[in-house]
This record gives structure tokens, sequence and C-alpha cells, in this order.
């Protein structure tokens, strides 16, 4: 579908976005009862690139983070999971933050940003040689987080992406919009303006309709997850905005402890669903970034639409089982969950 063999040769992505450092209160506790908290580094780009290192594909991130002992623990982490982090330059002086309070039944998962004046938030036009970073790449991927944090960031992403699509290189998007960071309508304005030069989209229905202008789902079909009734968000996207290709993440659930996933890919072709799963969660952070890992992974491949889907949100599952950002499982795992479903017996 998008011409690219990767029999002979392993692919190469370039992934754009602020890497972070993850503050989590120990055993669900609340802010306010917390007197330490447990590192990580993460980052939405780095998570899925984190997917496709596993599966086997090259993940090189662009970024930056400050030239002190907290940017190398940092750079250290993402190389020690198979991340190339030469795009990654050192400069300014704070890693972003952001702090993580896990929730429990009716009580939400909670996230604080501490993000402003980091090394990333202060990259402005012309500060990413895109050219050099993007040769030699098959695939460049961002999500909206991104261009969340400052006008300069926008137009440094939409920069990126206008060299991708003069080097013929496929971009892909996760619109993945955050209210901590900005409104609506400022998303609304910026996104739909970068998602021009985007070839795959990733987003789910509620961001497609605000964000990018998508209609309502169609009325006829009350299960939330009938992909029929999400035709006509993806023809709009698909025709309003060019797309190659367009995944719709569905979730349901009513309480931290339990969510119900699937989706939803139009390949430009047809239209189809996933198996949908339903999850006790030992961490939802990072679950819709494996869905992206592995949805680029299935594209690269040439994959049936019906085998990518079902991967990606194999891969989205398995995430949740797993603690911290990163998806730690391999793609024999993810292949055989998405083709027999569940098994809850032991393995050996």
């Amino acid at each position: 579908m998008f011409g690219i063999d990767m029999s002979e040769t392993s692919r190469k992505v370039a992934l754009f976005g602020e890497l972070l450092m993850r503050l989590e209160t120990e055993r669900q506790l609340r802010f306010v009862q917390a007197n330490s908290f447990e590192v990580g580094y993460t980052g939405g780009e780095a998570n899925a690139g984190v997917v496709l290192s596993r599966f086997g594909v090259e993940a090189h991130l662009v970024s930056a983070v400050p030239d002190n002992e907290l940017g190398l623990a940092c750079t250290n982490h993402m190389r020690r999971y198979g991340l190339d982090v030469s795009g990654v330059q050192k400069r300014g002086s704070r890693l972003g933050l952001f702090f993580l309070e896990t929730g429990a039944g009716h009580r939400s998962t909670q996230v604080v940003y501490d993000r402003a004046g980091s090394s990333f938030a202060t990259l402005k036009p012309g500060d990413i040689p895109w050219r050099e970073v993007l040769a030699g790449k098959d695939w460049f991927h961002f999500t909206g987080t991104a261009p969340a944090l400052s006008a300069n960031l926008a137009a440094l992403t939409l920069e990126g992406c206008r060299v991708a699509n003069e080097l013929g290189i496929t971009v892909s998007c996760d619109i993945n919009y955050r209210s901590a960071l900005w409104s609506i309508e400022k998303a609304r304005e910026v996104m739909s303006q970068i998602v021009k030069h985007v070839d795959v989209l990733v987003a789910n229905e509620e961001h497609a309709r605000l964000i990018l202008g998508a209609p309502e789902a169609a009325t006829e079909f009350t299960d939330v997850f009938d992909a029929r009734r999400y035709d006509p968000i993806v023809r709009y996207l698909r025709s309003e905005y060019q797309l190659k290709a367009t995944a719709l993440t569905i979730r349901a659930g009513d309480t931290a402890d339990e969510t119900t996933i699937a989706a939803v890919l139009d390949d430009g072709q047809q239209a189809v669903g996933s198996r949908k799963y339903t999850i006790r969660p030992l961490d939802r952070i990072g679950g819709g970034d494996a869905f992206t890992g592995a949805l680029i992974y299935g594209l690269l491949r040439s994959r049936p639409a019906q085998e990518v889907v079902d991967l990606a949100v194999a891969a989205s599952n398995l995430k949740h089982t797993v603690r911290g950002d990163f998806g730690h499982f391999s793609l024999s795992e993810a292949e055989s969950l998405a083709r027999s479903g569940p098994d809850g017996r032991v393995r050996r």
C-alpha cells in the first residue's frame, strides 16, 4: 500500500517529540499522600519507537534534552531499549517532567505536566536540520503534543512535515490531544493545517470531530465497537485531508480498573474493525503509543488492513499489562494475541 518493501533491509522511522522524566506516586497513592516518586523516562513518540524497535524497525528520536546528568540519564534509558538518539540535541537546562497519580475504581488517573521552558519546548523553526535527520528515513512520526507546546514548535513540526513531503517520506500523526497543554480551539487552528501534510492519521472519535471537523458517528449503529458506526468519520477525513490511512481508536469503561479497547482502520480502500479486548490494566499510560507503533510497523510491511488493525490493538492490549510507559513485548507475542485472541493459560 505504501510501496515499501521491508524484506531486504530494516526500515527507518524518525520520531519527533519531547522526552520527559516520569515521576509516579507509589502504590496508587494520591499526590498529597506521596513522600517519594518512582522515576522513569518517556515520551509519546519514544513509546511508539520502543515498539518499533522490538519489532525490528530502526527508531530514530528527534528531540532535545539538557546537557546535564538528567539529559544523559534520559538518553541512556532510550538507548537501553534500542532507540537511536543521535538526533537528540543537547541544549537548554531543563528536562520536561510529568507527574503521575494512578487511579483506582471511580477515581481517575491524574497527570500533572511541568514542561514550560524545557530544552524541547524552547526549540524554534530552523533548530532541527530536517534534511539531515530525515535523510534515509522511510517514515516520519509525531503527535499533537509537540505543536501544543508553543507556536514555535507548531511551526517547527510543520517545517518537518513539509521536508518529509518533499523527500517522499510517509508522515504519520497521532492527534493525542491534551487539554492541559492547549485548548480545543487552538488545537483546531493548528492541527487542521498540519494534518494537510500527513499521510497516516491516528485519532479517536471525539478529537476527529472537535479538532478536525469530522461529522458525528452513524447513529443507526448503537454499539460503540461496531466499525460501521465510524464510516462517516473516516470517509470525511480521507476526503478532507487526502489521507492514505486513518485509524480511530475506541475505548469504553467506567472505572480506572477496567477498560475495553478496539479500533477501526481505513486504508484508503476499506474500513475494518478490530477484535475488542476488556482489560484490567496495570498501567494505561503508553497504550495509545503502542497502538501507533504497531500500526506503523504493519503499514510499513504493507500488510492487509485487517491484520494491521488487529496487531495494533493487540499491542495496545499488551502494553496495558506492563508497568511503565514502554511496551515490553515481542512481535511474536502481539501477533499471537492478534491471531488467536486472549489465552490466560500458563506458557511452559
